[in-house]
């Protein structure tokens, strides 16, 4: 369970409305319970009295107090379960919002480096089905398994009120043992079950994202039919396990139901003798194993909860290893302190991916508040990584690099599928519109968006994909040049920017920039945007 718990505390952080979900689940249980008890007495208590009636004896029965409760329960029953399925749902989409921003801050903590040992198609499975898993934790597993002992512990205390202490510790006793065959017994013979079925998933689902990567390959090779083979094996072995996990939960659903039945039946006969001794009526005798059978509807939830509980482990567990962070193996060897007046220092810098030989060493750099430095070299030479050091996105392997907050222009161009006002707020979310028209201005974007319908709102597709190449890196430049950060790290900022527009934002960056530290980087003296100086890499 260890690898649940930074989730479950994740979880845990909305106690407000897990406890009002709870109370909404609990409304609707209690219902159908009453619904299902008052409606057996009534007809007990209307079958006695017909009987009684027939016979030509005297008797009464109050038809509007207990038939007016029927109603209630009825209604209650419909509202409380539309206004808790209402309620949960928002709250599970509360959480996974709170699971995925946890989950980007965690990628974002591991560093590139650390994100490129795994595949496109893992990540998918991590983004998709390792965070579905999590999201429905609360409502499916700890929600209903806790009603579900609350109810249990209610039954109890009412068999003790209407019969006696020995006929509820009995019916406890079986109750008991439906409940730990529902949940402990289903997870102990389903865990590692479910745990294989789910990495035999995400290997399954892998392998079917390369195939239909590598279809041209596959089919230039003549290995489609082959590898398709291959695939249907993967998944009928798949297949074979899911069906071994759920005919296991099914017998534990099915033992449990029949506990559920011996239990009403035992208060069924228990209770006949406490009738025959005048010790209650009739009715009261059929209302307990009434409600007693009503517990199947929340007891039913509990075995194919728990039978999946091993899955939502593993996908923790994964998600736990792939997103961890290393801090503490990214600790520079010694902490340098930020001189009076610097923005950037890095003294005798090793930078290195793993299992590759130095891109760069002994490397030294000082930049002062304010200092605008062009660092330039040839594809390969390390800039990217250089600039991935200074952000922060890539430990060094020896020395230490310290500097102020930054905003930083990464290489590759990423824009979301959103509007153009929404990629433009994520620099700086608390921007007015006249300011980012100034900004679309200096990157020479204004007037092709201020002739678009939507203007600000203008949809940019996925990743950008309504703009040109130049447009789209324009954007991503307007984005960082927005930020209100001090340094800002500037890696090929006019990539896909023809020399004329590149002229023209270089003279109005000056004016945008002006008091501001700024370290760019490029393959050339014409790609960098105005300098104090430059320094050359692989010199």
């Amino acid at each position: 369970m260890s690898d649940l718990k930074p989730w479950l505390t994740l979880i845990y952080q909305r106690p407000g409305r897990l406890f009002i979900g709870a109370l909404l689940m609990l409304a609707a249980l209690l219902s159908g319970l009453g619904l299902l008890a008052l409606s057996g007495w009534f007809i007990t208590e209307t079958a006695l009295v017909g009987v009684l009636l027939a016979a030509s004896l005297p008797a009464t029965i109050n038809l509007y107090v207990p038939g007016g409760g029927i109603r209630f329960f009825a209604v209650s029953r419909t509202v409380s379960r539309y206004v808790e399925r209402l309620y949960n749902h928002d709250t599970v989409l509360l959480l996974l919002t709170d699971i995925r921003v946890a989950l980007f801050r965690k990628l974002a903590a591991a560093g590139r480096g650390q994100r490129r040992e795994l595949t496109g198609a893992q990540w998918l499975s991590r983004l998709t089905s390792d965070v579905d898993a999590l999201d429905t934790l609360y409502l499916r597993l700890i929600a209903p398994t806790a009603l579900a002992a609350f109810v249990t512990l209610l039954l109890f205390g009412l068999t003790w009120i209407l019969f006696d202490v020995r006929i509820a510790a009995s019916v406890a006793l079986i109750l008991g043992i439906a409940f730990a065959v529902a949940t402990i017994g289903v997870y102990a013979r389903t865990a590692r079950i479910a745990a294989r079925q789910s990495d035999q998933q995400e290997s399954l689902r892998m392998a079917v994202v390369e195939h239909l990567e590598g279809f041209a390959e596959l089919t230039a090779a003549g290995r489609v039919g082959k590898h398709g083979a291959w695939l249907m094996r993967q998944a009928h072995q798949t297949a074979t396990e899911q069906v071994k996990a759920d005919s296991r939960t099914g017998w534990h659903l099915a033992g449990s139901n029949l506990l559920i039945n011996l239990s009403a039946a035992f208060a069924l006969w228990a209770g006949f003798e406490l009738f025959r001794a005048g010790m209650i009526s009739g009715p009261v005798l059929v209302l307990l194993p009434i409600a007693l059978l009503g517990l199947a509807e929340v007891y039913s939830m509990l075995p194919e909860a728990f039978g999946k509980l091993g899955a939502t482990q593993a996908s923790a567990a994964r998600l736990n290893r792939d997103c961890r962070s290393n801090d503490l193996q990214q600790l520079p060897e010694e902490a340098i302190a930020l001189p009076e007046g610097t923005a950037l220092l890095a003294k005798d810098l090793t930078v290195k991916h793993p299992e590759h030989a130095p891109l760069f060493t002994h490397f030294d750099l000082q930049v002062k508040t304010g200092e605008r430095v062009g660092i330039l070299g040839h594809s390969g030479s390390g800039k990217s990584s250089l600039a991935d050091t200074f952000s922060g996105l890539l430990a060094p392997s020896h020395g230490a690099s310290s500097g102020l907050p930054c905003a930083y222009l990464t290489q590759k161009t990423v824009l979301f599928e959103d509007t153009l006002r929404a990629n433009l707020l994520l620099g700086a979310p608390e921007t007015s519109d006249t300011q980012l028209w100034r900004v679309l201005e200096m990157v020479d974007l204004a007037e092709r968006f201020g002739s678009e319908p939507d203007q600000l709102d203008t949809w940019l597709g996925s990743s950008g994909s309504r703009l040109s190449g130049g447009e789209a890196r324009r954007v991503a430049l307007a984005r960082v040049l927005l930020s209100p950060a001090p340094l800002l790290i500037l890696d090929e900022p006019f990539t896909g920017v023809d020399a004329p527009t590149r002229e023209k934002i270089t003279k109005q960056m000056d004016v945008w920039l002006e008091g501001r530290t700024v370290i760019s980087l490029a393959h050339g003296p014409d790609a960098l945007p105005g300098t104090d100086r430059v320094v050359q890499l692989g010199v």
